[in-house]
């Protein structure tokens, strides 16, 4: 079949039946199950009224369940056991664990990601707010957003690939095709540099792909905070003499504070997840192994399940106080 005819009849069927289970179920529940006629029209409509939402929210409950609460369950139970030669799998408690922190290159994933951690969510809400404000005193400020929040429409993979030729390397004899050593040779440098082999610096390097994606993100949100500043404050500090660095630290900033820090934190579980970008570009090799990657290496190319399961607990710890304390903020913002 097809893969275009094959989506679309994915999708009909799929979108139907969503339709076709909430209509059906709402009409089971009023019509057959709790009717609203006969002496206790009052009693079947409350109760149908408290059953309604578990309705909505049942197939939501059974996808988590299924692709959210089993999966880490099992990812758990693997981390603990550890597979027989002849099948099976013998329960060996922390031993994955200890093997995994006696590994240099866990410790060294976990050092790139806590650099990751200081750096992406940083610049990157930093250059959205900046883009966020500066966008909104131009005239053509739409058309500078949606070029800046392209980069969200592309995959993590589509970006790596893109910058990886903006890295490229080619003999010194060849014509440069990377953008970054065709400028490094015309402002005078020696020979071409393969930027993603040099320690230290090259995590930097892909860095730069994941702030360049999340820019884009954080520019939307913020500057939809930014316009829900009230004008009162904006114009009372123009009148007391203000200048637009002082209203936009002094009176922006703070005001939308929280949206920053939801911002930060939804990028800081980006990172903590980071993969493709690491894959793609150099697959953890020359000191860029993060978590996720060494997590993948060990679950699918060692076939170390055990190992593997245990990193991936590690990433799920880091994440949860994080996405936890979003979620706090998140829900304060709305109050």
């Amino acid at each position: 079949m097809n893969p275009a005819l094959q989506g679309l009849i994915t999708i009909i069927i799929g979108v139907g039946g969503c339709v076709g289970y909430f209509y059906g179920s709402n009409l089971f529940l009023d019509k057959v199950l709790y009717p609203a006629r006969g002496p206790h029209i009052g009693r079947n409509i409350t109760r149908a009224n408290m059953i309604r939402p578990w309705l909505f929210l049942a197939p939501a409950l059974l996808a988590l369940t299924v692709y959210l609460a089993y999966p880490v369950i099992e990812t758990l139970r693997l981390s603990l056991t550890q597979r027989l030669p002849g099948g099976g799998y013998e329960f060996v408690g922390l031993q994955n664990y200890n093997k995994m922190f006696a590994e240099p290159k866990f410790w060294e994933a976990l050092q790139n990601n806590l650099l990751w951690l200081i750096v992406v969510p940083a610049l990157s809400t930093m250059f959205g707010l900046l883009a966020a404000q500066l966008s909104d005193r131009i005239r053509w400020g739409n058309l500078a957003k949606s070029l800046i929040f392209m980069p969200m429409a592309i995959s993590f993979v589509g970006a790596a690939v893109i910058w990886k030729l903006v890295y490229d390397t080619r003999p010194i004899d060849q014509e440069q095709i990377g953008v970054l050593n065709a400028l490094y040779l015309f402002f005078g440098g020696s020979a071409p540099q393969t930027w993603l082999t040099i320690p230290f610096w090259n995590s930097f390097f892909l860095m730069i792909v994941l702030i360049w994606i999340q820019t884009g993100f954080a520019m939307v949100i913020l500057s939809a905070a930014l316009r829900g500043v009230p004008e009162d404050t904006i114009e009372a500090a123009i009148v007391d003499g203000a200048n637009p660095f002082q209203i936009f630290f002094k009176i922006k900033v703070p005001q939308i504070m929280g949206t920053i820090v939801v911002v930060w934190t939804t990028i800081t579980i980006v990172v903590l997840k980071v993969f493709d970008i690491v894959f793609a570009m150099t697959n953890g090799q020359w000191e860029t192994q993060v978590l996720a990657n060494y997590m993948y290496d060990k679950l699918f190319r060692a076939n170390d399940w055990g190992i593997g399961s245990a990193s991936a607990m590690i990433i799920m710890l880091l994440v949860t106080p994080i996405l936890i304390w979003n979620v706090y903020n998140a829900r304060k913002e709305m109050r």
